[in-house]
């Protein structure tokens, strides 16, 4: 769902009267796309938000402090900011193999 003039405008009229936005009013404010604003939250490198009920909300002062928060003044810096970790990838579990007499049931035996 892409931020329409109507979403931008919520946002400017929700700035004057309710502090809370919804994902889309949000993320028309930081001007980013939705998608984007909910992997964030999924991460967890995003701005705070509030959970009201069943509904994501951003609060316009969090949205605020998270963007000053990422003020820099050179594109070859980071931001003072550690970059987010990469997930490692597991090693799998040593295979074990079956006890004498029992039989796999997940390897393939010839002809079956």
């Amino acid at each position: 769902m892409q931020p329409t003039d109507t979403d931008t405008a919520r946002a400017e009229q929700a700035r004057k009267e309710s502090p809370f936005l919804t994902t889309v009013e949000a993320a028309t404010y930081v001007c980013l796309s939705r998608r984007t604003l909910e992997k964030m939250r999924t991460a967890g490198d995003g701005p705070a938000y509030r959970k009201h009920g069943r509904y994501v909300r951003y609060h316009i002062d969090d949205l605020d402090a998270w963007s000053t928060a990422r003020r820099t003044n050179s594109t070859s810096e980071y931001g003072g900011h550690t970059q987010p970790a990469r997930r490692q990838r597991q090693s799998p579990k040593p295979s074990q193999a079956p006890e004498s007499g029992k039989r796999n049931p997940h390897k393939r035996t010839e002809g079956g």
